[in-house]
């Protein structure tokens, strides 16, 4: 089985191609590339096969373009893995926002499309674009099905207590504005991954799952069941970001408009010059924060200690609801690679029982799943790679494998 994997943004498409070895599970990465700037005359093609890596320039107006651009390069006689396109069984797409009518991944049919297209005011920037790949696609490859995977389907379990804002009923009816929560699908993925590492069910384990990277969220799991989320109508709410401020007073919004900043204005500057890079003023990058701070920069410093302060904080508040915690589970570029973030995490959950071995938190880099406590912790914490291209191929051989049509 072969499955073809594309994330489509704005101006990008990126992709991978999954084999599989027992014809059924996509395991393998045969291809993986991006065209970058479409639209642009600058558009270029990386792909990268085996230990072989291609780069060059294309002419891709739109997203169609850029995807038969994409196809061609799979297919090709010299660089290619596949005789034609005929080899692809079926097709999985990244998709940001499924709306409250979404619970889980779904083949693409016209009744999702319009899904999509319903919740692009939710995610204005991604839904059109993943869109777009969808439809471009489609016409590049008639007859082979498609699977949508929503990043908001996992956390669709959460329960109103925990999703709805106290705001009032009217907000939620008529504009829908509640939690959905992001990065689900990474969420998911590393709660799979979790359960095989350590021999359980998932739908017996209870964890904090801590994705880490320039964005950042945590989910509550209980059961195998996202319970509750840091994100929330948008990816802003929540954990100190690369360049999102995180949790933040509402009220600063009208109280910096008065003294003349815009609503489009504050909007950026929250979303783009806050976080990581706002307090530092270095970088949005947590390995130039800890550079700078160790050579003495005290607006470093303070980011490096904010960013881990708000981690420490979200697993307190999710240790209180959660019926138990079997583990915390960092992922993300920060979280699978950062030695120095995930020491002082673990030092501040010390009196939960997170006993560091530092042993292990200094070799678990690159791509090592490892616990980073010691054997017999009381809270055990846990590094395990995220790999939300493979959970989506593996939702879409399972999805055109079966009868279920539907996640709506």
């Amino acid at each position: 089985m072969r499955i073809f994997v594309v994330n489509c943004g704005s101006s990008s498409i990126k992709y991978q191609l999954f084999g599989s070895d027992d014809g059924q599970r996509p395991s393998a990465v045969l291809a993986k590339g991006l065209v970058e700037r479409i639209g642009t005359p600058g558009a270029e093609l990386h792909q990268t096969v085996g230990e072989r890596s291609e780069s060059r320039a294309v002419e891709v107006p739109d997203h169609s373009v850029a995807v038969r651009a994409i196809l061609a390069a799979l297919t090709d006689a010299e660089a290619g893995v596949l005789a034609d396109v005929g080899q692809i069984d079926g097709v999985g797409h990244r998709v940001v926002h499924g709306g409250e009518a979404v619970t889980g991944s779904a083949r693409v049919d016209d009744a999702l499309l319009d899904v999509v297209r319903r919740n692009a005011e939710l995610a204005p920037l991604h839904n059109p674009a993943n869109l777009a790949g969808i439809e471009s696609v489609m016409a590049a490859m008639p007859g082979t099905p498609n699977v949508a995977v929503f990043d908001t389907a996992f956390l669709a379990t959460l329960p109103p207590k925990a999703h709805r804002y106290a705001v009032p009923e009217a907000w939620y009816r008529e504009h829908h504005v509640r939690k959905y929560g992001f990065h689900g699908t990474s969420h998911r993925y590393v709660t799979m991954r979790a359960a095989e590492l350590l021999g359980r069910p998932s739908d017996e384990l209870n964890l904090i799952t801590c994705h880490l990277g320039n964005g950042c969220s945590m989910t509550a799991v209980a059961g195998g069941r996202a319970v509750d989320h840091s994100m929330g109508l948008t990816p802003l709410e929540g954990l100190v970001m690369g360049t999102r401020s995180g949790d933040i007073d509402a009220a600063v919004v009208p109280f910096l408009t008065g003294r003349g900043l815009t609503v489009a204005e504050v909007d950026e500057a929250l979303n783009k010059q806050s976080g990581l890079l706002g307090v530092s003023g270095v970088s949005n990058d947590m390995r130039d924060c800890l550079t700078a701070a160790e050579a003495g920069d005290a607006a470093a410093s303070l980011a490096v200690e904010m960013f881990v302060y708000r981690v420490v904080k979200y697993v307190g508040a999710y240790y209180a609801i959660l019926p138990g915690v079997d583990a915390v589970v960092l992922t993300g570029g920060i979280g699978e690679n950062s030695v120095p973030v995930r020491r002082r995490i673990c030092e501040g959950l010390s009196r939960l029982g997170a006993r560091l071995d530092d042993a292990r938190n200094a070799e678990t880099v690159g791509g090592k799943a490892a616990p980073l406590t010691a054997d017999g912790a009381e809270l055990p914490v846990w590094v395990v790679p995220t790999n939300e291209e493979l959970m989506i191929a593996l939702d879409t051989a399972r999805l055109i494998g079966s009868d279920e049509a539907t996640g709506t």
